[in-house]
């Protein structure tokens, strides 16, 4: 447990919500939260969507705020009110300007989703799966006015499985993160903390993610396809239809690239071995098993069916 230490929270994502969580069970006060603006939805977007760090601050009873910039000097007000010793910043999406980085006793310290030095930036989760990286992590950082460049106070390290998707990793990074910045704080408050300088020359930066990243080419190996999948999924065309795939497996099937080589198990034929289909969106309709999705096709017949 410890000594309550006073904490403003900025955060936004699901993927905040473990650090805010695992901070007020152990005990330190909050003096409020940061997040994005409510976010429009429904067709004609005239109702507004708090971020899950804000629904989560509310079940909590804990003051938000929710300014559009940080740099008009009013959010450097509210911070003076409410005199954290330290700010904590998970996923926020905002830059935060110096003179609050400058602010707490214990600094402004940033939970990143990647093993610092290593992909800065906004994406970095998706990216080591498109990598087909076999591990990676997240870091405790102290965080200063450039992208993800300051120093590293503590970081943890965890295997990556070869067919984990995005959901899972996510939900894993996250947990670790909550761990780890509640280490951070005793830490902390004992004088015990460390800061190393990142190594710039193996720095790498993660840039945003676009859907035109999710098409998939079969002529390319199936190992990539499938880290596209659990990175992102993918989109492609069968019988002149969009088809969205969630779910794969590398096989060692061979075959002319985009071709159906088997409906059960349904496998596909890529450029370099062949990937097994497990779940499938056809368009307009829900997300289903690739077992389901083959049953309809066939009477189709697989010889001319063709990925593109």
């Amino acid at each position: 447990m410890s000594d309550d230490m006073k904490i403003v929270f900025m955060g936004t994502p699901d993927f905040s919500v473990p650090c805010l969580k695992a901070l007020i069970e152990d005990g330190n006060e909050i003096k409020g939260v940061f997040t994005q603006p409510d976010k429009p939805r429904g067709r004609r977007g005239n109702q507004l969507l708090p971020s899950p760090v804000k629904a989560f601050a509310q079940e909590n009873d804990i003051k938000v705020y929710q300014p559009t910039t940080l740099r008009n000097g009013e959010a450097m007000e509210i911070i003076k009110e409410l005199e954290p010793e330290m700010i904590v910043v998970v996923a926020y999406g905002k830059i935060l300007p110096k003179e609050i980085l400058d602010y707490p006793k214990y600094g402004c310290v940033n939970i990143h989703a990647s093993l610092l030095p290593e992909y800065r930036g906004a994406a970095p989760i998706q990216q080591v799966l498109l990598d087909g990286r076999d591990k990676t992590g997240v870091t405790a950082m102290l965080m200063d006015v450039g992208l993800d460049t300051g120093d590293m106070l503590m970081r943890a390290e965890t295997p990556v499985d070869e067919n984990e998707t995005i959901d899972e990793l996510h939900d894993r990074l996250s947990q670790m993160g909550a761990e780890l910045i509640v280490k951070v704080v005793h830490d902390a408050e004992k004088g015990l903390l460390v800061r190393e300088k990142q190594d710039d020359s193996r720095s790498s930066y993660v840039g945003m993610l676009t859907k035109d990243m999710m098409k998939m080419d079969f002529s390319r190996p199936a190992k990539e396809l499938h880290d596209l999948v659990r990175a992102l999924s993918g989109t492609a065309f069968l019988d002149g239809k969009r088809v969205k795939i969630y779910r794969t497996l590398v096989r060692e099937n061979k075959g002319e690239a985009g071709k159906i080589l088997s409906l059960n198990p349904f496998i596909v034929a890529c450029g370099e071995d062949s990937l097994e289909i497990i779940e499938i969106q056809p368009e307009g309709k829900k997300r289903m098993s690739a077992k389901d999705f083959a049953n309809g096709l066939k009477n189709m017949g697989t010889k001319d069916l063709k990925f593109s």
